[in-house]
């Protein structure tokens, strides 16, 4: 049974914190009642639930599972919102050179892996088939599998978003274990920030940056990273990264910041710093290991 918190009100900003796909969601929404806020809500968290059941890669009606057991067997045709999620999953992998991967090695029970043997082993995003037409996703290597631990709760955050504005919500915050996404703006009308949309976060040094119709996601270094012989190391590639403390990615979906935010951890500051300012509606900042701020275009943290 889901750990659900008492629907509760501050200055009509009505909020609910429920345990799902592992992690904390807090939905906050904008609202004048609180009858109406609970029922908008509840629909935002059963559409949540939706997708962690679609994503699951187990149980014998998972097309994620179905995909999985037809490795190195035969394409599997699958419902097209799974099928364009993987095909947005890809273009990051091929945008990051592998950096972001969904595939990972039958061998190991972690969900995904990324280690510089499983990609001698030919585990890898190249070896992902889809066909549009078909509505179909073939894994070439028997031991490839896929998920989606990297950019699910981003994308189930994208859904339930999406629900309480089809409902007429013009304005909240879903809070995915300190990753945000917001739209609209607070009731006295000023534009959501990282600090007001997440008070625990009020401290940090890009806490007043605007993210009103942003997602904002953060990747910690400790969390990340292996240590040998004490320097760190990449996970997947193996070799030395620079001493990133912390990536925080900003973007219009939380799904692209929660999966862009481990990539650009892993590939280092200047690296990252030169992807980021490659595209467009997407900016980072970046902290050091002493502390420093490194900023994409177009962002200013306080120093």
């Amino acid at each position: 049974m889901l750990a659900v918190k008492t629907l509760r009100s501050n200055s009509n900003i009505f909020s609910r914190a429920v345990r799902l796909m592992g992690d904390q969601f807090e939905i906050s929404i904008v609202a004048d009642n609180m009858l109406w806020a609970e029922e908008k809500i509840t629909n935002a968290v059963n559409e949540i639930s939706r997708i962690e059941k679609m994503l699951s890669a187990f149980g014998n009606g998972s097309q994620v599972n179905e995909i999985n057991r037809n490795a190195g067997i035969q394409p599997v045709k699958v419902d097209p919102e799974l099928f364009w999620l993987i095909d947005r999953s890809l273009k990051i992998s091929e945008l990051t050179y592998g950096a972001f991967d969904i595939t990972y090695s039958s061998a190991d029970k972690s969900t995904p892996i990324n280690t510089t043997q499983q990609n001698l082993n030919g585990i890898n995003y190249q070896q992902v088939i889809t066909d549009a037409v078909a509505m179909t996703v073939f894994l070439q290597d028997k031991n490839m599998r896929i998920g989606f631990a990297a950019n699910s709760k981003g994308y189930a955050a994208d859904r339930a978003k999406y629900i309480l504005q089809m409902q007429g919500v013009s304005s909240g915050v879903i809070n995915i274990g300190g990753d945000l996404l917001t739209w609209g703006a607070q009731p006295n009308h000023e534009p959501w920030t990282v600090g007001t949309a997440d008070p625990e976060q009020q401290d940090k040094p890009y806490a007043h940056i605007n993210i009103s119709n942003m997602s904002i996601a953060t990747s910690a270094n400790a969390e990340k990273y292996a240590t040998i012989n004490s320097s760190r190391v990449n996970p997947k590639k193996g070799f030395p990264v620079s001493g990133t403390s912390s990536v925080s990615i900003i973007s219009p979906t939380a799904e692209l910041s929660d999966a862009m935010a481990n990539p650009v951890m892993s590939i280092g500051i200047n690296a990252g710093l030169y992807l980021i300012n490659q595209l467009n509606q997407i900016a980072c900042v970046i902290i050091d290991d002493h502390n420093r701020i490194y900023t994409s275009k177009g962002v200013q943290a306080a120093n």
